[in-house]
Formats: structure tokens, C-alpha cells, sequence
């Protein structure tokens, strides 16, 4: 029975020996790593680190975008009972010295010159790191490179051949294996101690419900730095299967259809610009092309809700959906690498037309739920068990309920050890056996659970109406015309919205209507354009209640940045600094 990562490791390099474990692009072209290259390089790192004196309980910090060195390192880590503390690359150095003095840490890795310049420009503010270390081929000075660290642990090694199994083997389940600093949407940034059985907790329930093998292919796109990018790849590793890493978050859609994956983790995000890009083909092809679309889409729509509800597929449906696959889906499907057979979204709320929306064409998203203090995972749609608009039901040996006021407590293995030396704010979100996740959602007749938003983004207007913002949004990001939203309201009159428009399909528009604009700022102040965008947000907002609808809106000339602290890693905003750098924007909006 596996039950630490060290373990895991274990089985994998023994149990699935392959020529393509890791796929990372070089020169132009993916090459592959063996399961043995992997394995050697892990032993032979975990025993380097061994010899420049990280031992047991040290922290180790991971500064460095996904490649195969990241996970080779963060495992290497684990196995001689070390603490991995991963680091955002898009921190700034006050950010990083932050989290490396508070974590304690002992070595620092970051892989390239930009992210050491971060590190060097605070190094003498680093009292307890004793080395830094590269994957850069040539180390700048002061630092070691990754093949240093291998030449120490092949020294190692031959000396003593049972010491990596030794050491991996006396790591305990309840060995803290990471702390992972919460990208901070509201507040300091808080170290969640994540143990060896919390991560292997997430990794037997997803591998008991979710189909992978040892023939599947991940692409791995978001960062190894958040918790649900980690699981995921040790859930990958502990299945054999085989991880293919983009080269940047750019080229996302490029790698797709070079590495053809089969299984892929990601946010929201990547689906509703891929829903755009499709809807905007559609609508500016020919009338007979945009006929034949929405008659597939329709039939999709039907194959795809008998499907769900196990009634039966009449033969003339079932070929009108091949048919249907052939014309459009197949094409949209390419577009994916043509191998996909699910995808995992997680991180943030997925709207539940764009879930159905690809389900109708055939690929399948299974929506999640969870938290850094979770492990990630808590909850999970399958296929088994799938509805849209749900984040699923908790997954095995996780149970959820919900406290009066909405909030949804979670309690299993896979919850935290608590905040790493913050224990008051632990007594805050851990009372008795339950996790209080500060989400607020309800649990259906079925027991599926359904977020409605998180406990301090509920709006409560001046009139005392409680308004959840994602709900709002969710619709919004539907509209071809608009990128991102973030609905606005506490304590005022009305619901309002400040939006991102989509700028390809705006100055489309606005050339269309012989509207001129000498930038993008010169744009979206333009009254026609304005009232055009607002008249798309009552269209998408047409079914809510006369409280919840947006009455105004700003439009903004660019999209929300990590790099300025406006959204997270993940692309999840950050609403307390979006509200405080727009403050005088949303009060003229309510000026008489």
C-alpha cells in the first residue's frame, strides 16, 4: 500500500518502465525521458541534496517554471524527508523573500538568469539559505547547477547504495511533504502544511475514479507552484502515465497539437477562449456554415442529455450525431491534438453552458472542487456520476456538508495539517474534524454540490439583497464580446460591472458601425461603444432577477495582469485589488 510520495516514486520507476515518462521541448522538439533517466536523476539529486546538508524537516524552495527538473527536484525532496515550498515565478523579490525567510528554507532552486536576478537582488536578506542552486547548464556565481547536484549524488551513491532507499523509506505518511503559500487574494500570503497522506489521499481517490493508465498523455500548462497542477502530476506519475510540458502559457494551443494529449488539467480560462475562438469562426463564416454548426451543436445538445440522464439513443439521433462529428466536431476536435478524452477544470467557477457546450461536440470536462488546504481535490464530477453546473460529488473518503450560513466544511485526509506557524488563523478554518472553506454553496438532491461564490465576495446591496458575483460573471464571459468581468455593489443601489472587453471583436464592431477610435482607450470611452457593450450585458443577463442585473459598466482598456498583482497564478482576480485600483471609477458610477 502506497502511502507516501516517496513510495510512490518507488513504484512508479519500478512498475512502469517506459522511453517517454517526461516530454519536454528542446530545440524546437519535444524529446523524450525515460522512466530511468527520471528515476537515476531523482536518486542521484535527492542524495546531492543529501551531501550539501539538507536533511529531514528542511525546506527546500522551487523557483521555476514547469519542466522536468521541477518535478525531478520537488520528488528528490520528498524522498530524503525534505519540505518542498514552491514560489510563484511572477513574484516580486519582496514577495520572495517573504515566503523564504517566513518557510525557513535552507536551499534555494530557481532555473533561469531573470528569476536569480529576483533572488540575488535579496540574497543577503536570506539569513538561513546556505545554498542556491541552478538548472541553468552554467551556474552565475554563488550558485551550483542541477548536474553539480547529480555529480554529488552518483558520489554518494557508490559510497553508500542503500542510503536513497533508507532515507526514502523512513519518511512517515504524516511527514509534512510541502508548504504552499496561498497566492493571496485577500491578506498575507499563509503557508499551508501539506502532508505525505494528504497528497497520497488525493492521488487514490482521483486514480479510483478517474480512467488514467500508463497509456494516457498529460500536457502540464499550469503552474507545478499551486497545489492542483502538483497533485495532478503525482497522480499522473503514480499511474504511469506519461507528462508532456508546454513551453509557456502562450503556446498552450501550438503544444496541444504536438504533444496530442489525452488528459489535460486546467482553469476555466482555457475553455472559454477556446469557446470564443470557436463562436467566432462560426459567426463570421458563410450562412450555410453557421447553419450546419448550430443544426450539430443542436444535435449534440440532444445525443449529449440522453447520454447523462441513461435514456436511450434512438439509431436515427445516433447517426445524425456522427454525422454531425464528421461535419464540425472532428475538426474542433483536432484542434485539441484529436486524442483528448477529458479534460479536468478546477481553480475557479466553469459556466455550465460552455461545460455542456463541449460536451455536445464530445469532450468531456469534469469539473472539480477544492482548496489549497484540500489537497486540492474535495469534490468531483466523473463519469459515472457528471452534471453540469455542479462541481461534482466529494470524492471517496472526503465528506462535505453545509453550515447555516452556506459555507461548505469539508472533512477527510485530505485536509491541511494547518498554517505553518500561524496558529490562530489554523483555529480559524479548522474547527474539531472540519475544514471551513470560506465558499459558500448547497448540496443538491442529488448530492451533488454547487458553489454559488465565496463567503466574503457575497454582494449585499443597499436595499439588503444578496447578490453572488460569479454567477454574474459567469454569464458575462459568455458574450463574445467580453473577456473578464468583475461585478461591483456592496452597499450601493445596484449591481454594477466593471469589463474587459473582447478587443478583436469590439474594433470589429466598431469599423463595422464606421465608429473611429485612435486606440484602445480612445474605444472603450466611446458613448456608441459603451452602450453597445451594455446593451450585450443585458442580453446575457436577461434571465436573472431585476436585483442581479448589471445597470452600469466601465469598460477597460486592457485585461487584468499577474504581473500587477490583479489576478492569480491561476486567473482567478483578486477583487479587494481590483475594487481599491479602480475606486474612484466605481464611485462615479454611482454618483447622482
Amino acid at each position: 500500500m502506497i502511502e507516501t510520495i516517496c513510495q510512490l516514486f518507488i513504484n512508479t520507476i519500478k512498475s512502469y518502465p517506459k522511453d517517454d515518462l517526461m516530454l519536454f521541448k528542446v530545440k524546437g522538439h519535444y524529446t523524450p525521458i525515460s522512466t530511468e533517466e527520471f528515476g537515476e536523476k531523482v536518486i542521484n539529486f535527492s542524495l546531492g541534496l543529501k551531501a550539501l546538508g539538507l536533511n529531514a524537516g528542511d525546506k527546500l524552495i522551487i523557483l521555476s517554471e514547469n519542466r522536468p527538473e521541477w518535478t525531478m527536484t520537488d520528488v528528490a525532496t520528498l524522498c530524503l524527508g525534505g519540505i518542498t515550498v514552491p514560489i510563484y515565478t511572477n513574484l516580486s523579490p519582496e514577495q520572495i523573500k517573504y515566503i523564504v525567510n517566513d518557510s525557513d528554507a535552507k536551499v534555494v532552486v530557481c532555473s533561469n538568469e531573470e528569476l536569480w536576478g529576483n533572488v540575488e537582488s535579496i540574497k543577503s536578506e536570506l539569513s538561513l539559505v546556505s545554498h542556491f542552486i541552478t538548472f541553468l547548464p552554467d551556474a552565475p556565481e554563488g550558485m551550483k547547477t542541477f548536474n553539480d547536484i547529480l555529480e554529488l549524488g552518483k558520489q554518494k551513491s557508490q559510497e553508500e547504495p542503500e542510503l536513497f532507499d533508507q532515507l526514502a523509506l523512513a519518511v512517515k505518511p504524516a511527514d509534512v511533504a510541502s508548504i504552499i503559500y496561498t497566492s493571496g487574494t485577500t491578506g498575507e500570503p499563509k503557508g499551508v502544511m501539506l502532508t505525505h497522506s494528504n497528497f497520497i489521499s488525493n492521488v487514490t481517490s482521483a486514480s479510483s475514479i478517474l480512467p488514467m493508465s500508463h497509456d494516457d498523455t498529460c500536457l502540464s500548462f499550469l503552474p507545478l507552484s499551486h497545489s492542483y497542477e502538483r497533485t495532478v502530476t503525482f497522480a499522473l506519475l503514480g499511474t504511469g502515465c506519461t507528462v508532456g510540458y508546454v513551453e509557456s502559457m502562450e503556446t498552450v494551443a501550438e503544444n496541444m497539437l504536438e504533444v496530442r494529449p489525452t488528459i489535460m488539467a486546467a482553469v476555466p480560462r482555457l475553455f472559454e477562449k477556446i469557446y470564443a475562438k470557436v463562436m467566432d469562426n462560426v459567426l463570421s463564416s458563410s450562412n450555410l456554415k453557421r447553419k450546419i454548426f448550430f443544426w450539430a451543436l443542436k444535435v449534440g445538445k440532444d445525443y449529449g442529455s440522453r447520454h447523462l440522464e441513461k435514456k436511450p439513443i434512438p439509431g436515427f439521433l445516433r447517426f445524425k450525431r456522427n454525422l454531425a462529428h464528421k461535419l464540425v466536431f472532428s475538426k474542433i476536435i483536432e484542434k485539441t491534438g484529436g486524442r483528448i478524452r477529458f479534460f479536468v477544470s478546477g481553480a475557479a467557477p466553469l459556466s455550465k453552458d460552455i461545460a455542456e457546450f463541449f460536451y455536445a461536440m464530445g469532450i468531456v470536462i469534469l469539473e472539480a472542487y477544492g482548496l489549497t488546504e484540500t489537497s486540492p481535490a474535495a469534490t468531483f464530477n466523473t463519469f459515472k456520476d457528471l452534471k453540469f453546473g455542479t462541481v461534482g460529488k466529494p470524492i471517496p473518503g472526503v465528506d462535505v456538508k453545509i453550515a447555516e450560513d452556506g459555507e461548505i466544511l469539508i472533512k477527510g485526509p485530505n485536509v491541511m495539517k494547518g498554517y505553518y506557524k500561524k496558529d490562530e488563523e489554523t483555529k480559524e478554518v479548522i474547527r474539531g474534524e472540519w475544514f471551513y472553506s470560506g465558499d459558500i454553496g448547497y448540496l443538491d438532491e442529488d448530492g451533488f454540490l454547487v458553489i454559488t461564490d465565496r463567503k466574503k465576495d457575497i454582494i449585499v446591496t443597499a436595499g439588503g439583497k444578496n447578490v453572488a458575483p460569479q454567477q454574474i460573471e459567469n454569464l458575462l464571459k459568455t458574450n463574445l464580446y467580453i473577456t473578464t468581468a468583475v461585478a461591483i455593489g456592496d452597499a450601493k443601489r445596484f449591481i454594477s460591472a466593471l469589463i474587459v472587453p473582447n478587443f478583436e471583436k469590439l474594433e470589429e464592431y466598431a469599423k463595422l458601425n464606421e465608429i473611429s477610435f485612435t486606440d484602445r482607450a480612445d474605444l472603450v470611452a466611446k458613448d456608441q461603444i459603451v452602450d453597445f457593450v451594455l446593451s450585450e450585458v443585458d442580453k446575457s443577463l436577461q434571465d436573472l432577477a431585476a436585483y442581479e442585473k448589471v445597470k452600469k459598466i466601465v469598460l477597460l482598456d486592457r485585461d487584468f495582469e499577474i504581473a500587477k498583482g490583479e489576478v492569480t497564478p491561476t486567473l482567478k482576480v483578486k477583487r479587494n485589488i481590483i475594487e481599491k485600483k479602480y475606486a474612484g471609477i466605481i464611485e462615479s458610477l454611482y454618483e447622482e
